[in-house]
Order: C-alpha cells, then structure tokens, then sequence
C-alpha cells in the first residue's frame, strides 16, 4: 500500500514522503491518525507541485540548520550528576540533554535528540536531527554532582 506522509513518523519516514507499507499498518494506524492518506495519481501531482513550490524557502530552512549544526559542534556540555564512584544514581536521558543544550543557549526540542541511556561517568555523544538532511553528533560529559 502506498501512502503519503502527512507528517514525520519515526522509524518509516518524513513529512510529504510517499513510503509503502503493509496493508493493515496503513489502514488500521497511519490513515486513522492522520499520519498519511493514500497516494493517488492525482495526490502525487499535488504532491510534486506542492514540493516544487517550497523548494526555495526549503534552502533557507537547510541553511539555518546548518548554522545551527556548526553552533551545537562547537559547544562543550557537561551535566552533573550524582554519582557512587563510576556509576550514577539514575540515568542520563536525552531530557537531561535537551536541558543541557537549553542551558548553554541552544533550544532542541527533546524527541529530535537521540542517545541512549546512560548510567556511567564518563564522555558520549548524541545525535541531534536538525532538519532531515542535517544530523550533527554532538559530544557531551558526565561529571560526578559535588556535594
């Protein structure tokens, strides 16, 4: 069954994207949502105008992230955290990330960070999409909480 994309879906695609799926994914999750409506003859034409028409202003969008992108990779980020010795009491999630970034200036909204769950002292990275085409690895610390 093919399908266009009336928003982004993780793990299957991105807004305006035409993706096939299994019949009862599509009729029994995406379609009743409102995630997708089926792709017609006739809603892909519309489809294809509709993307020649914001091809343009998608340059900018790419641009800003980009910028954006350049100003995460140059930031360093430490979050502290309590610790017994190497091991934290809890974890660190991209929550914590996101509140991290939002301290050093930068606004990311928290479903757009992926990393996993961290439970040790020590440096990672996370991955943050930006825009589809723009994923930056950004690198951050865990530190011991002093007390």
């Amino acid at each position: 069954m093919e399908l266009i994309l009336r928003q982004d879906v993780q793990n299957l695609g991105f807004k305006d994207d035409i993706v096939t799926v299994k019949n009862g994914y599509g009729r029994n999750y995406l379609i009743p949502q409102g995630f997708a409506h089926l792709a017609t003859a006739s809603a892909k034409k519309v489809l294809a105008e509709n993307l020649k028409q914001r091809a343009h202003k998608e340059a900018k969008i790419v641009a800003d992230a980009k910028a954006t992108a350049e100003a995460l990779k140059a930031l360093e980020i430490k979050i502290a955290a309590k610790a017994g010795g190497e091991k934290l009491f809890g974890s660190i999630t991209n929550i914590d990330i996101a509140a991290a970034l939002a301290n050093a200036g930068q606004e990311i909204d928290r479903k757009f960070i992926t990393s996993g769950i961290v439970k040790r002292i020590g440096k990672y990275s996370a991955s943050i999409r930006l825009h589809r085409d723009v994923i930056v690895e950004v690198a951050y610390e865990i530190v011991a909480e002093k007390a």
